[in-house]
Parts: C-alpha cells; structure tokens; sequence
C-alpha cells in the first residue's frame, strides 16, 4: 500500500509541473489574468505581493513593455495561492455534498483501504474536506492558476457554479481519458507537441466551462447535466464521418495525419483530431433539443451553416487575435460567444424548413437572399486578417444574419 500512496502523492506533483509549463507556454497571453488573480487576492487581505516577491502593477507594466511573463517560481506562489483560496471559497458551497463527487472520495484512498473499509470510506469526518481538496487540485492543475478569477470576471458567476462547470465539461468529454493517454506518451514524443496536447485539451475545458456557466443549470446536480451532455456528445463523435463537410473533413483527416506523422498513436491522433468539431458539441445538443430533430441532423445542420459562413475560420482565428490587455482578453472571448449564439439560432432556423444538412442551408438562403450580403462580408472579414475590432463587426453582422 505504501507504493500506491507515493504514486497518489507524486501524481499530483506532477500534474502541478504540467500547470505551471502550460500557464509558462501561453507568456504574455495570461499576464493579464494572473495580474487580475494578484489583485483579487489583494483585494480580499489574502496575498501580499512584497511578502512573496511578486511584481507589483507598474513592475508588471514594465515587463508587458519588454515582453516579460512572469517567471516560473511566481507562477508556482500563484498556483498554490490559488489552491488555498478555492479551497476555503468551495467548502462555504453545496458542491462537496453533490452524489455525482462521491467518486473522488474513494479515489482519493489507496484500493486496498477502499476494498476493506468501504463504510469507513463513505462516512469519514473529513468527507467534505477530501472531496474538495480533489476538485481544487483538478481545476487548478488542469486550468490553471488564474482559471477560476478568469471565468468569474467573464461570467459573473460563483465558485460552486465555476467548479461544477469544470467537472461536467470533463466528464462529458471524457478528457481524463484524453489527459491520462498524452501522459502515457512521456519520452515517447517531442516535449513540446506533447505540451501542444495539453494546452488543446485545457482551450477546450476553459472555453466549454465558459459555455456551461452560461447556458447550463445545474440545480438538479451534476449527474443530470452529465447525462444530458455525455452520450448526445459521443453520439456527435460517432457521426463526424458522416455529418462535417468537405472543407471540415479535409482539416480534419489533415490534424489526424499531421499527428500520426510527428509519432503519436493514431487512436490518440484521431481523438485531437475530433477536439475542432467537438468545441461546438454542446451548441448542437442545444440545438437539438430545442427543434426536437436528431443529434445527426442537428450536427449536420450546424456543420453545414458554420462552412457556408466561414464561421470555423472567423472562431479558430479569434482564439489567436493578439489581445494587448486582459480587458482585450475579456471582449474576445465574449465576441466568441455572441459568434456561436448566432450560430445556434442560425441552425436551428435551418432546421425548421424540415430538411437537415446542406439542404437546409440552402433552402434557407434561398428564402433570405438579403442573407447573402451579409453572409459575403463575414466571409472577407475572415479572409482579411481578424483584429478585435473585425471580430466584433463579424458577431454584430452574424447577429444581424438570423434576423434577416
């Protein structure tokens, strides 16, 4: 038992490694976030930057201008910070008493202890406390330190919903699967394409939290959310061969040979091959629900309106438009999301001429031709180099599309 309690302890040592690498990869990109992380900590009498030789704002400034990140010793202070802090804000909220989280109370115990002492498992004093240590060393390690200051400030929401959020995203998409296999590739690979791999799945975990914050709730606890969402989700992947485009389809055929070339197993290839398409899952399920068609013809639909419109070129752009602050940061990300609103209630009026597919794309543009101009704009718009200022352009136009 005691080898298995040093791979629990080193498991988590390593997962904090592949944080800090991760926040390290993305440089100045998440400068900003993690100057907002230091200054709500200050706010709240939590952090003191001189005490734990952190830079100060105009220090910050001075690095921003020279195009300095913070160092990877300040990223470890913050992560723990960062830890200790959702540690305390989640044990004040319902979320360690959700049925769904009882799992990471026997995870946390070597088997043995489990196979023996199950009762004592399930009723131990510190039932909370141990459920809530592994939600805040799973969110922090996979989001990173500034993860939960981020999606506050962008969303408004609490910490309970944040948490939450996290939890059903990874378990809808079965990103432990996906995380534990680049794991497995260690030394097996180049260093940097396996971080490339990660920082995939951990885009995708930030910005579909993003989405379930927004669109989902949760009073009915985390297991209807994650049956709702998992299996309309793996019913998506099932069909990709069938229901994405030529254009999509190529790209994504391209990724998943791209990554067989560079040594990773094509399973895996394929798997981060799909992580494209899957972004939009949630929209689609959305979607399906709300016209009452089937996920294949939500999906087909969806993956038809988003070629016809170039959408996929206008969103896989956004999410590289330099931001020179994290207020840019912020009214990107919010851009996106008006983007994939626009999106959803476009399909789903495709959808209501009764037919699915590239039919119903144009079958409706055939009953909107004033669509056409604005459908043409976007497209140069996504051909022409995205700035902030296009990109909100692009979001009011699309706006302006499923009015017509």
């Amino acid at each position: 038992m005691t080898d298995e309690v040093g791979t629990l302890v080193l498991r988590n040592n390593y997962l904090q490694t592949l944080s800090l690498s991760l926040s390290e990869r993305k440089g100045m990109a998440e400068t900003g976030f993690l100057t907002r992380l230091m200054q709500s900590l200050e706010q709240r009498g939590l952090l003191s930057r001189a005490v734990e030789f952190l830079p100060d704002d105009a220090a910050l400034t001075e690095r921003t201008r020279r195009g300095q990140s913070l160092t990877r010793p300040e990223l470890a202070v913050l992560l723990a910070y960062a830890k200790l802090t959702l540690y305390d804000d989640l044990l004040g909220t319902h979320v360690p008493d959700d049925p769904y989280l009882a799992r990471e109370l026997s995870q946390y115990f070597p088997r043995e202890v489990q196979d023996r002492f199950p009762a004592a498992v399930e009723s131990h004093r510190l039932r909370r406390e141990i459920i809530a240590t592994s939600l805040v060393n799973a969110v922090i390690n996979r989001g990173g330190p500034a993860c939960v200051v981020r999606l506050t400030d962008e969303t408004d929401a609490d910490v309970a919903t944040i948490v939450m959020a996290y939890v059903a995203v990874d378990e809808s998409y079965g990103l432990k699967w996906l995380n534990d296999a680049i794991d497995a590739l260690d030394t097996c690979i180049d260093g940097q394409l396996q971080l490339s791999l990660y920082a995939s799945i951990q885009d995708l975990l930030l910005s579909r939290m993003v989405w379930y914050v927004r669109n989902v709730d949760f009073k009915d606890g985390l297991e209807a959310v994650i049956a709702r969402f998992g299996p309309a989700i793996r019913e998506i992947v099932a069909g990709l061969d069938n229901t994405l485009p030529p254009d999509l389809q190529a790209a994504r055929s391209k990724r998943r040979q791209d990554l067989t070339d560079a040594g990773v197993p094509a399973g895996i290839a394929g798997e981060f091959a799909d992580l494209d398409a899957l972004v939009s899952a949630p929209d689609i399920v959305t979607v399906a629900e709300r016209t009452r068609r089937a996920i294949g013809d939500a999906a087909a639909t969806f993956f038809a309106a988003e070629a016809k419109f170039r959408l996929d070129l206008i969103i896989a752009a956004a999410r590289s438009v330099p931001a020179n602050d994290y207020f840019e940061r912020l009214a990107i990300d919010r851009a996106i999301d008006q983007i994939a609103a626009a999106e959803r209630r476009l399909t789903a009026d495709m959808l209501a001429t009764g037919q699915s597919g590239q039919e119903a794309v144009e079958t409706w543009l055939a009953a909107h031709p004033e669509a056409t101009r604005i459908r043409r704009s976007v497209e140069e718009i996504a051909a022409s180099g995205l700035t902030l200022a296009k990109l909100a352009v692009a979001a009011n136009l699309l706006g302006d599309l499923v009015k017509a």
